[in-house]
């Protein structure tokens, strides 16, 4: 009865499966249709990366796995395959591949501008945009990248079309060989989006920006055709976008901040990512936590650097030694974080290298059944197919490997990777347990003793009669017995070179020909009569664990151990420059705790806080920058359309720009970054403070109000960008003011139109979201700010008009370098000014541009500033603000207000930072000297009370950051000489990126 029930049982699975592995294609001649149980048995087998049975038996079926586990019954006629002393392994999966795809191929070079999509059909409006694009349609099976990726333990994987912003479905498929229709096994597994625009040459997006605002117009579009937009047009790419916000979301990442940005998108839309990583999460780990994401890990870790030169070592910086030294231990920091992870072998030269590198991770303190995980279980998980693979589960694909022992062992072999229930070799031969002792009987000789001991893969021998042994050279690859020995006494003294095969069928006697020392041919037997050889000396090798420093935010240099937190501090005696109606306070005391400023006088005391003995030094509010471009990634251009009101500084912030820490050294406390100059109407500023080590978001200025770039002149119209700019709206001084009379009309019938239809009551259909107007709409209705790039008074009278027009006004004309010709105007209208102290002559568009602008444009009543629009002259705002004492008789009290007080009052932030009074942000600097003098020095910056910047410990940080560099740089001279020299990088020289006005790094 018990037999009728098996029988019955494996007739009922093998019925299952047999039907679902039918197919439609007709075979010439006579297919062979058998299907044979495989039955492994006696192996240390992981069901799971967390199940592991000793001595188990897998038996599979038809591509499936039919039982794992201790006593299994296996059927009459079952292939059995002992695999004693072996480990059997769920395959891999590897959720980032191009496998079977071709790369996507560039079009013709297109000369000029290209403002439209080239894509012929009712697509969406930008190229980049490629959602109607499915993987399955152009997977075609390619046998040697299959052959590669199953070298590397892979049986599944996710491949998609690396190209564009919206890169359409991904499909899930199999690296067996077959027709294409039996390797897919999931066609649409995921929808995949990126940064990078790809072999698009429209012009929009030409930021980093602008591909995160066309995401999230685009996000937009998508609801919007949903709920009823698709009743004004039909729109493929729309409907495909719909389709696939059902499947598991795919977002590729290059850095962590883009990982951050990755989830702001997905927050603000509803959707969980799984984020692509690059390799640097632990530099940020608490946010790249905190923001639930499952990352895909790359395993490609950052090359030793080639420094047999000492002068080489010069040009690699802190940031890329640390990482050099940091980035193998990525994957345990986020599995102490608790993030979710998978690993890809994409970034690798070759597939096989994955192995090394899974082990490497495991060294650096990743427990080896959370790399098993992350290779296996986790990107199933991810992908929706843990019921189908990533284990070796009852019903499961038969996808494992079989390995000599523990898989992260240095000396662990794959041997076989079996895909759908199909053996693929990996390492040929090494199967074969060759070691014991053997009688070797040589024609014509004394019979001998054959000694083999060691590893499977990696065997020693030795050969001689008794104690009189010598070492022998012994391999096994395809089936094929080589050994060679060299006899040292008379009468065999002399080399003998044997190959042959096994000879019989218990895998004990191997036999075949050879050469004796005269080189006269002889042939030669090998019968096993023990299972033991000689004992190997113990490996005494010592595997050290990698050490590293420790992680600095950021993670460069002058980053700090732990974050500065707001002080209690009390600084005596100093001369206070108020920016108030007290003016500058000799002889005072200044109380500042919990991030504010508490207390103004003399003889002040207060328990516990920290004293400062300002006795010959000034305290000043901290320097505000009203036009800065430090702290972006990327472009500070989307160049690409005239208006491009919806892309946002603060989508592409980074928190780590060293000129953060380079400017609280010259006492700048808060910056306005601003889009550049390139279009009439550009993106949508960020205002921060300056908060080094911070996240991105955290160094943003909470609660202040909406800037947004404007700009005139040259720019705008693109009079120097040559030839190939000669196509985009405007390119007149005219054009430039069309284009903001239409562009705020457009915004003007928007707003109606949105305000009609919600008055329309249920069941209206609500107008499409439009970002670009609805930046345009805020300024109008007063709730974001225009900053206008300006110089010539004609243009600058322009807007204005324009502005009253239109019922809107400018806040603030920035470089307005011929304001001394139109400050009456400007004052009349309600702008400020924030200035250049004394830059001209630089492009003929400020040949009537003097020194004395900013003081003329005070005495006149308009609140004046001075900017930086440098990285570098942002580090001496205080010695700028002394030139409108030089050549404006300003006095200094009234001159330095133009780099604190009036600056906040352009920015509307007056009520928080700018000047020195209780109940404002502690944002304050200790100078050594009178902050205009050349002479002063920025000895203390503070920022919400957080000593951000101390010069002394400068001086300390320089000393540490020398330190560092040394130990790590000794520490890559000894992995150098591990290293092949083909493995190891150059050091380049890279000149830092200094970002201003029309920056476009295309």
């Amino acid at each position: 009865m018990k037999n009728f029930l098996w029988s019955l049982m494996v007739c009922i699975a093998c019925s299952a499966v047999t039907v679902s592995a039918q197919v439609t294609f007709p075979v010439n001649g006579i297919p062979d249709q058998r299907k044979l149980y495989q039955a492994f048995i006696n192996a240390k087998i992981w069901v799971d990366y967390q199940t592991v049975i000793d001595s188990a038996s897998l038996l599979i079926y038809d591509g499936k796995v039919i039982a794992v586990g201790k006593d299994i019954r296996l059927p009459d006629g079952a292939v059995i395959h002992d695999l004693k002393g072996k480990h059997i392994y769920p395959s891999f999966i590897d959720p980032d591949t191009q496998y079977g795809i071709a790369p996507p191929v560039p079009g013709e070079k297109v000369k000029g501008q290209q403002h439209g999509s080239a894509t012929k059909g009712a697509y969406a409006w930008n190229q980049a945009l490629k959602p109607e694009v499915d993987a399955y349609r152009l997977f075609i099976s390619n046998e040697s990248q299959a052959a590669s990726l199953r070298k590397g333990g892979f049986g599944t994987v996710l491949t998609f079309n690396h190209d564009g912003i919206a890169r359409g479905s991904a499909t899930l498929v199999s690296l067996a060989d077959g027709k294409e229709q039996e390797l897919i096994l999931k066609n649409k597994a995921a929808s995949c989006f990126s940064f990078r625009k790809g072999v698009s040459q429209q012009d929009y997006p030409s930021s980093e920006m602008g591909a995160i605002a066309l995401l999230r117009q685009s996000f937009l579009d998508a609801e919007w055709y949903r709920k009823g937009g698709s009743e004004k047009e039909f729109n493929i790419s729309l409907e495909s976008w719909n389709y696939l916000r059902e499947l598991p979301m795919y977002f590729e990442s290059e850095n962590r901040f883009q990982s951050l940005r990755i989830d702001k998108i997905g927050k603000e839309f509803g959707v969980k990512f799984i984020v692509r990583g690059s390799g640097d999460e632990y530099q940020r780990i608490d946010e790249i936590k905190a923001s639930g994401n499952s990352f895909v890990i790359p395993l490609k870790f950052p090359a030793a650097y080639d420094i047999s030169d000492p002068y080489d070592a010069v040009n690699i910086s802190l940031e890329e030694l640390k990482h050099w030294e940091m980035a193998p231990a990525n994957p345990m920091l986020l599995q102490r974080a608790g993030v979710t992870f998978a690993f890809t072998s994409s970034g690798l030269k070759e597939p096989a290298e994955f192995l090394e590198q899974l082990r490497k991770v495991v060294l650096y303190g990743l427990p080896p059944a959370a790399a098993l995980k992350a290779c296996t279980y986790a990107p199933a998980v991810m992908l929706g197919v843990s019921g189908e693979t990533g284990g070796l589960k009852k019903n499961m694909l038969a996808n494992f490997i079989v390995t000599s022992g523990d898989l992260f062992s240095k000396d662990c072999i794959l041997f076989e990777n079996w895909i759908q229930g199909k053996q693929y070799i990996v390492n040929k031969g090494n199967a074969v347990n060759l070691r014991g002792t053997y009688n070797l009987s040589i024609q014509n000789m004394t019979p001998l003793t054959l000694q083999i001991a060691g590893e499977i893969h990696e065997l020693k021998a030795r050969v001689g009669t008794g104690t009189d042994t010598t070492s022998a050279t012994i391999s096994f690859n395809n089936h094929q017995l080589y050994i060679k020995f060299e006899m040292r006494r008379e009468p065999l003294k002399g080399t003998y070179s044997l190959t042959g095969f096994q000879s019989d069928s218990t895998g004990n006697v191997y036999s075949g020909n050879g050469m004796d020392p005269q080189g006269r041919p002889v042939t030669w037997t090998a019968t096993k009569i023990s299972a033991t050889a000689f004992t190997l000396p113990a490996d005494t090798t010592k595997i050290e664990k990698p050490e590293w420093g420790t992680l600095l935010f950021p993670n460069k240099a002058y980053g700090f151990i732990k974050l500065p937190e707001a002080e209690t501090v009390l600084f005596k005696n100093v001369t206070v420059w108020t920016n108030e109606a007290e003016g500058i306070i000799k002889n005072t005391d200044v109380l500042i705790s919990n991030g504010k400023i508490i207390r103004i006088g003399s003889n002040l005391n207060e328990s516990g806080a920290t004293v400062i003995d300002g006795t010959g030094k000034h305290l000043t509010a901290g320097i505000i920058d009203e036009h800065s471009h430090i702290g972006v990634s990327g472009n500070v251009n989307e160049c690409s359309h005239a208006v491009t009101s919806e892309v946002r500084i603060g989508d592409v912030l980074n928190s780590d720009d060293i000129n953060i820490y380079r400017q609280l050294s010259g006492g700048v406390t808060t910056s306005q970054l601003l889009h550049g100059s390139c279009n009439p109407i550009g993106g949508q500023s960020a205002l921060i403070k300056l908060r080094w080590g911070v996240a991105p978001d955290k160094i943003k200025f909470e609660g202040a109000d909406g800037f947004i770039k404007f700009a005139l002149g040259e720019n705008v119209k693109q009079t120097n960008f040559g030839d190939d700019f000669k196509t985009r709206y405007p390119q007149t001084r005219m054009g430039v003011e069309q284009v903001y009379i239409n562009a705020f009309q457009q915004a003007r019938e928007y707003e109606t139109l949105w305000n009609t239809s919600l008055k329309g009551g249920k069941g209206t259909t609500l107008p499409r979201r439009d970002l670009r107007l609805e930046a345009l709409v805020e300024i109008m209705n007063k709730k974001r700010f225009i900053t206008c790039h300006s110089y010539q008074q004609g243009e600058i009278n322009m807007l204005m008009k324009v502005a009253d027009s239109m019922g809107f006004r400018v806040n603030t004309f920035t470089h307005i370098l011929e304001g001394y010709k139109v400050a009456d105007k400007m004052k009349a209208h309600g702008a400020g000014a924030s200035s250049f102290s004394d830059w001209w002559g630089y492009k003929y568009e400020v040949i009537e541009a003097i020194p004395h602008n900013g003081a003329i444009m005070h005495d006149v009543g308009l609140t004046v500033a001075f900017n930086s629009d440098d990285p570098e002259m942002a580090r001496r705002l205080n010695q700028e603000a002394a030139k409108a004492v030089k050549y404006g008789g300003l006095s200094e009290e009234e001159a330095f207000k133009f780099v604190t007080l009036n600056p906040a009052k352009l920015l509307h932030i007056d009520n928080r930072v700018g000047s020195i009074k209780v109940g404002k942000d502690a944002d304050v600097v200790l100078w050594s000297d009178n902050p205009l003098s050349v002479y002063a020095k920025t000895l203390m910056t503070f920022v919400d009370g957080a000593r951000y910047f101390d010069v002394q410990r400068d001086e300390a940080m320089r000393n540490e950051v020398q330190q560092e560099r040394s130990r790590i740089i000794s520490k890559m001279i000894k992995e150098r000489g591990k290293s092949k020299s083909s493995d190891l990088k150059k050091p380049v020289f890279r000149e830092e990126e200094i970002k201003h006005c029309l920056d476009d790094e295309g």
